[in-house]
């Protein structure tokens, strides 16, 4: 364990040790190649719903464009966690620095609060076109839904700057190792020198207000939906519009359903085995799924995504 002395003449850890998932090495292999799959699925499935918005001029709509920046951050979002975790599978030494683990721990926060702000703005969205179709193309415009999703992900990133800050203040001395594949809230916390209840509420105070609020500004917004489906006389208007809002509630069940049972509490009151399961599925598997949830469930993705398979194929056989 390499520590550093600090102006206070306290031994301070310097890297902390990732544990990941203990197991044979056969089985380490396993995991890296399962992982690696999954993980290139993952961006060429979220690259193809970018590349297939940006490509087709009939996508450029509020809608799409909104989903191409959720395709977009779940890539950002994998890639502060599986690379790293990739490589532990491999390493005998499965160290990371105190500044990289700071740092990862800083985006994966702050690209997870993004998702959180983008889930909401595409209920938003949804409920414009399904509650006020004449007026939606004058109030959800282009420029107002680029606005609007700039602001999440500006906003987002600096929700976390203050309190990740005062984490980095804390006291480590040792023992360096994080029972997790990241550098997770609840176990750094759990490794602090000196308790720090403070930051710990203010954590989980932030988080929850965050979660809450967004949770049911989805809730609300979805329910104004409903309401005004089931307004609708034609049981084919009532299909179709609950077809484009399907693949949305599907997402937010499976990103919310995992993130209420980790976050509210991000002390070491949970198993470390339930947080790793938890952690893993709302960080690698869902942004491996949520292609398929938008582009099996959405006839214009789908001949976007095929427009976009024939003119692969054309430009590799020039």
């Amino acid at each position: 364990m390499k520590l550093s002395m600090n102006m206070s003449g306290i031994n301070t850890v310097t890297e902390f040790i990732l544990l990941s998932f203990p197991c044979s090495r056969e089985l380490q292999l396993f995991l890296f190649v399962l992982f690696s799959v999954s993980y290139i699925l993952t961006l060429v499935g979220n690259g193809a719903i970018v590349c297939a918005v940006k490509l087709d001029r009939k996508l450029h709509t509020p809608m799409y464009i909104l989903l191409a920046n959720f395709s977009f951050l779940e890539i950002c979002y994998i890639n502060t966690t599986v690379p790293n975790m990739l490589r532990n599978f491999l390493s005998e030494i499965k160290t990371i620095s105190f500044p990289a683990c700071f740092l990862q721990f800083y985006f994966f926060c702050s690209m997870g609060t993004t998702e959180t702000f983008l889930l909401p703005l595409m209920a938003f969205d949804r409920y414009l076109a399904i509650c006020w179709p004449l007026h939606y193309p004058t109030i959800m415009s282009i420029h107002l839904c680029v606005n609007l999703v700039a602001l999440c992900w500006v906003t987002a990133f600096l929700c976390y700057l203050v309190p990740i800050y005062f984490i980095t203040q804390l006291p480590f001395c040792g023992p360096n190792t994080i029972d997790h594949f990241i550098c997770d809230p609840g176990p750094l916390l759990a490794l602090s020198c000196l308790p720090a209840p403070g930051i710990e509420l203010s954590y989980s105070i932030l988080s929850s207000l965050i979660i809450f609020i967004t949770f049911f500004f989805i809730l609300g917004s979805y329910t104004l939906v409903l309401r005004a489906v089931l307004r609708v006389p034609s049981a084919a208007g009532r299909r179709k519009a609950f077809s484009t809002c399907g693949s949305h509630l599907v997402v937010v069940s499976l990103f919310y359903g995992t993130l209420m049972i980790m976050y509210i509490s991000p002390t070491p009151g949970n198993p470390s085995g339930i947080q790793k399961i938890v952690t893993l599925f709302y960080s690698s598997v869902t942004p491996l799924v949520n292609p398929l949830i938008y582009s099996l469930r959405n006839k214009d993705i789908k001949a976007a995504l095929r427009k976009l398979q024939v003119c692969t194929k054309i430009s590799q056989s020039e």
